[in-house]
């Protein structure tokens, strides 16, 4: 478990494969776009306290595994990459500053499944909670004293 991560009040390991495409498959992921979308993309997932794990453009479609908090839901972060990637392509290589809604390049659907842990490691993670629970109880005995 030596990828958990922890917020105030968990820990978490939440990693998701999304795919998804530009807008009627076309090829556009070709060229001078392609060469920027790599770190647009890292700086946008870290902009919602996300990692990409992993990635890979393809002609037509993006690959990519990312690590995001679960205090934010997937569809809120994909969402926010898609929408913010797709105006800085419009204002970079569109040459449109103002009055774009970033609609027009991305197709509005994308495929997320969950990357999981096995099912040993689950056990494991809960069997030392169970035991750490009972730690944490004992210590409450003295404290009332």
């Amino acid at each position: 478990m030596n990828d958990v991560k922890s917020l105030a009040h968990s820990k978490w390991e939440c990693k998701y494969h999304v795919v998804w495409i530009p807008k009627y498959r076309k090829k556009q992921l070709y060229g001078g776009v392609a060469k920027y979308l790599g770190s647009i993309f890292h700086e946008l997932a870290r902009e919602r306290e996300s990692q990409i794990v992993e990635g890979h453009l393809c002609p037509d479609h993006i690959h990519m595994l990312i690590e995001i908090p679960p205090k934010y839901a997937v569809a809120q972060v994909i969402g926010y990459i898609k929408e913010k990637s797709a105006i800085t392509i419009a204002r970079r290589f569109v040459g449109r500053q103002k009055n774009f809604s970033g609609q027009n390049f991305w197709a509005r659907r994308y495929y997320v499944s969950t990357a999981g842990r096995d099912e040993a490691t689950i056990r494991k993670y809960i069997k030392e909670q169970e035991a750490e629970d009972h730690r944490l109880d004992q210590l409450e005995i003295f404290k009332d004293k």
